[in-house]
């Protein structure tokens, strides 16, 4: 009879840790449970820590509370400006009701995954080249919104969603390139051409101060020479002054100029005698002058006709 009982005893503490066993369950502190009892959802959702369902009625579900990283995969689109690209992404979201998560949704993760991609052609299509190389933060609030809107009634939160990369053709970045070249080059020249206008009205002003001092040009032209012989340099450079150059030509331009001698002329000629410094015109006295300057040594002819007899 105690042999008996003693088994009895044992059996059922037997089936007793058989059943605390399979009731069993551990929560961990980053997930939340989700019981279904006779795949009905039950209200109330498993904290951290150790729990009890019961066996073969009750089924818990863990539900992964912490931020999951998920990389959008590459999309090929093309721009508002016609411009074909290929951007990636990626995704920062997690769970804030266990429940919906489990009962709304078939797989929370790919159908935020598809939203994802489904969302970033989108944003492609709908902005242009600029946008998508310099103003991403504009475009990542989009994108958010876009996929945080049908994420609400799945239980999941986007935190965070960023365009990693934007791929461009070959053409494009040699056309780019060239732009950027041309674009500093143009400011380039801008910068150079607002320094000699700053130059020029400097020595402009420097040009009116030595003027009302002409002992000035003279101390700038030594301090020069000064600059210019301490190089060690083998040639020395002497400025000569302009206003020398300026002088001297007010100075021929005021002398008198000499007027040319003319030659009489006879009046059995018939010719009219040039200019001295005509050589073809014959002279008064019949010579004809020669390139030298020397009067022609031959007799002079007669400008009287023969008398016939």
């Amino acid at each position: 009879m105690v042999q008996d009982l003693l088994i009895a005893v044992i059996a059922a503490v037997a089936a007793g840790a058989l059943y605390l066993a399979a009731a069993a369950r551990v929560v961990r502190q980053y997930e939340r449970g989700v019981v279904l009892r006779l795949g009905r959802l039950r209200d109330e959702v498993r904290p951290p820590g150790f729990t009890m369902v019961l066996p073969v009625v009750d089924r818990l579900r863990k539900v992964n509370m912490q931020i999951v990283t998920m990389p959008v995969p590459a999309q090929d689109g093309i721009t508002r400006d016609n411009v074909t690209v290929r951007v990636d992404a990626v995704i920062y979201f997690k769970v804030v009701d266990p429940a919906s998560a489990v009962v709304e949704v078939e797989d929370y993760r790919f159908a935020v995954s598809q939203m994802a991609q489904t969302s970033l052609r989108s944003i492609i299509g709908k902005s242009d080249l600029d946008d998508l190389l310099s103003n991403r933060e504009k475009l990542n609030q989009g994108l958010e919104l876009m996929i945080d809107s049908p994420a609400v009634g799945w239980g999941v939160q986007i935190d965070r969603v960023e365009i990693k990369d934007v791929s461009l053709p070959e053409t494009m970045k040699r056309s780019m390139a060239r732009q950027a070249e041309a674009d500093r080059e143009r400011r380039a020249r801008v910068i150079n051409a607002d320094a000699e206008l700053q130059a020029s009205k400097k020595l402009a002003e420097a040009a009116s101060e030595m003027s009302a001092q002409p002992a000035a040009l003279q101390l700038r032209l030594l301090q020069t020479v000064v600059a210019v012989a301490a190089e060690k340099n083998s040639t020395l450079v002497l400025p000569f002054p302009v206003e020398l150059l300026r002088f001297l030509e007010r100075a021929q331009q005021g002398a008198p100029v000499a007027p040319a001698p003319e030659v009489a002329q006879t009046p059995d000629s018939g010719a009219r005698a040039g200019p001295a410094g005509d050589s073809g015109a014959p002279a008064a006295d019949g010579t004809r002058p020669s390139d030298s300057g020397t009067p022609d040594p031959r007799p002079a002819a007669s400008s009287r006709p023969y008398a016939h007899h």
